[in-house]
């Protein structure tokens, strides 16, 4: 029991994973302003913002609204986040958590907080955050489809194991997915899902600080707007970690392997902020389309092409 506490609490849990997406979204932020020929925001600036927001800055309830869920919203967000990335981080750092068949619980745990948002969002009784809601379950009727078959991908890949300790070992003994042309074809696909779970451009819309004044967190201040704002530091450690695991052979934390393990961490990153900043936003319907149509059908080839050994 304790020990299990720890891996969700310490490490590689709860604390582990706020401290890490806080560096992660410092480099996001340090590398957009470096396109935008800024100096951008010193080290610890997440982490100020984190608790300024918790710590000073004042909580207002929406006046019309259920209060109770509006609060409750944030509280979810983290706790889907915190989940996943323990699932995700206990095999990726090779420690043996004894679970099977998590790649399935990771795939619903990491649809929570997009999911909490919206209930915040409905819960708040702003039409605007009620346009950003609308926008937000659209996007994820998008891609969640997109995304599960990328997890077919991998699974046939792996030689059907659903189990993520299984399938980072087999990319370990051998050649890790993204070497054969099934395995670029489904990080193509994988990576413009995270944007869209990481709600970055081009498929901020549910946002849209320029339309819909941040849309779904409009009404959000104070604490419940702080964890908000831990569940995307999370979610932005936690979801390039995934891509390393079913793509990228995992980690090896020995000698120069964990250098080499956070390069690849950061280059995935990396290239979420560069698409970020290289393209405008779509509209909900081009986003939908995108991935119904276009996403779907790359993700289709690729399964043809794992099924056939390529």
């Amino acid at each position: 029991m304790g020990t299990n506490l720890f891996y969700f609490l310490v490490y590689p849990g709860f604390l582990f994973m706020a401290v890490i997406g806080g560096l992660l979204s410092w480099f996001d932020r340090k590398i957009t302003a470096g396109v935008q020929f800024r100096k951008g925001p010193p080290l610890l600036q997440p982490f100020y913002d984190f608790f300024k927001l918790l710590l000073v800055k004042e909580t207002i309830l929406p006046a019309r609204g259920a209060k109770g869920l509006f609060l409750a919203a944030p509280v979810f967000a983290v706790f889907g986040a915190t989940m996943a990335g323990v699932f995700i981080l206990l095999p990726l750092l090779n420690i043996t958590s004894g679970f099977h068949g998590d790649l399935i619980v990771i795939f619903y745990l990491l649809t929570i907080p997009s999911l909490s948002y919206v209930i915040g969002a409905l819960s708040s009784g702003n039409p605007l955050a009620a346009v950003g809601a609308s926008r937000e379950m659209k996007l994820i009727l998008s891609y969640e489809l997109t995304f599960l078959l990328v997890m077919v991908g991998i699974i046939i890949k792996s030689g059907q194991s659903i189990d993520l300790y299984q399938i980072i070992h087999v990319q370990q003994s051998g050649v890790p997915f993204i070497g054969s042309v099934s395995g670029v074809l489904l990080f193509i696909v994988v990576i413009f899902c995270l944007q869209a779970k990481l709600a970055l451009v081009p498929f901020d819309m549910p946002e849209a600080e320029t339309e819909i004044s941040d849309g779904i967190f409009i009404e959000y201040s104070g604490t419940p707007y702080a964890m908000i704002k831990l569940s995307k530091y999370i979610l932005f450690f936690i979801l390039p970690a995934f891509v390393m695991a079913i793509l990228m052979n995992g980690t090896l934390l020995e000698g120069i392997n964990i250098l080499w393990a956070v390069l690849k961490l950061v280059a995935v990153v990396l290239l979420l902020t560069l698409i970020r900043n290289t393209n405008p936003r779509v509209k909900i319907k081009q986003a939908m389309r995108f991935f119904f149509v276009w996403m779907n059908l790359l993700v289709i080839i690729a399964i043809v092409l794992a099924i056939l050994g390529l």
